[in-house]
């Protein structure tokens, strides 16, 4: 079994360290590590150390860090343009999308999207979104932490000038396949996915005017909430990430 993994805002300098805080209470009350058990710490930007439990001592763990390491960040870069979904589909799409491998996650304020982010209400659906991203993360044991928009939503407008050639709109009147599609390199790649009710005609035409392409993943039409996580797990094949 992989060793359980743990997100600090910072790794420590020194060879010991205090794990408090929902961190440390997740690994001494809720997991029950003790002392002489191992696991790992990461920043959620490619830094990690690997550490040992000394002792326990309450909700704090007090830890010797023996190793470090440092892992890249994948390139090319995947990028999820999300159309906001109603109910519990966001977040339901994102803890998927973070353990299949997505780098960042762009909430998207799409024509047809049903629930609308404004206001406070935006702030609060953006943080939770976040927060689904870290706690998948850790679960995958990820070094990296998705990022989750840098707006509360993102406008079509918004959304277009960040496409370019080497984005792709999943669509289902598409001729392309996204298994066979030409891929880049380097750099990043944007996967757009509409909300319920799928990417109007002047969305698609502003993204492909951007230089994005349509890309279908196969006959049957996915839930807005698993064909990003499909999308993803074919790339992640063809770029040799699994």
């Amino acid at each position: 079994m992989s060793l359980p993994l743990f997100l600090v805002d910072a790794l420590p300098a020194g060879d010991e360290f205090t794990l408090g805080g929902a961190e440390g209470h997740h690994a001494a009350t809720v997991q029950r590590l003790r002392a002489g058990e191992e696991l790992i710490l990461a920043d959620g930007k490619g830094g990690m150390a690997y550490a040992r439990v000394k002792t326990v001592a309450g909700s704090s763990l007090v830890l010797f860090l023996f190793s470090r390491g440092y892992s890249q960040r994948p390139d090319p870069v995947l990028t999820v343009a999300q159309g906001i979904p109603k109910g519990d589909r966001g977040e339901l799409a994102v803890q998927a999308m973070t353990e299949v491998g997505v780098d960042e996650i762009l909430p998207w304020a799409a024509s047809r999207s049903v629930t609308q982010w404004r206001g406070e209400r935006g702030g609060k659906a953006q943080a939770k979104w976040a927060a689904t991203a870290r706690e998948a993360a850790k679960q995958a044991r990820r070094a990296w932490v998705p990022l989750v928009g840098g707006e509360p939503d993102v406008s079509t407008k918004a959304l277009a000038k960040r496409l370019d050639a080497n984005s792709l709109i999943l669509h289902e009147e598409a001729a392309e396949k996204l298994s066979t599609v030409e891929l880049p390199a380097a750099g990043e790649i944007v996967i757009v996915v509409g909300p319920e009710g799928g990417i109007d005609d002047a969305e698609l035409a502003a993204f492909q005017a951007a230089g994005a392409r349509a890309v279908r993943l196969g006959e049957s039409v996915l839930r807005t909430s698993t064909a990003g996580v499909a999308a993803l797990s074919v790339l992640a094949v063809r770029l040799g990430r699994w």
